[in-house]
C-alpha cells in the first residue's frame, strides 16, 4: 500500500512539473517571441507562472 501511494505522489509532481515547464513557455513566447527567454522560463517552470500572474 505504502509503495501505490509513493508512486502515485511520484507520479503527480513529475506531470506537475511538466506542466509548468510547458505552461512557463508558452507565455514566455507569447509575451516576449523569442525561443531562449521561453527555454529560460521553462526552466523556472512555476515561478515564472506565479511571477507572470502576479505582475500582470
Amino acid at each position: 500500500m505504502e509503495e501505490s501511494k509513493q508512486h502515485t505522489v511520484r507520479k503527480t509532481v513529475k506531470t506537475g512539473i511538466s506542466f509548468g515547464s510547458a505552461l512557463a513557455m508558452v507565455i514566455s513566447y507569447t509575451s516576449w517571441h523569442s525561443v531562449g527567454w521561453a527555454i529560460f522560463h521553462g526552466l523556472l517552470s512555476w515561478v515564472y507562472v506565479i511571477y507572470f500572474v502576479l505582475k500582470y
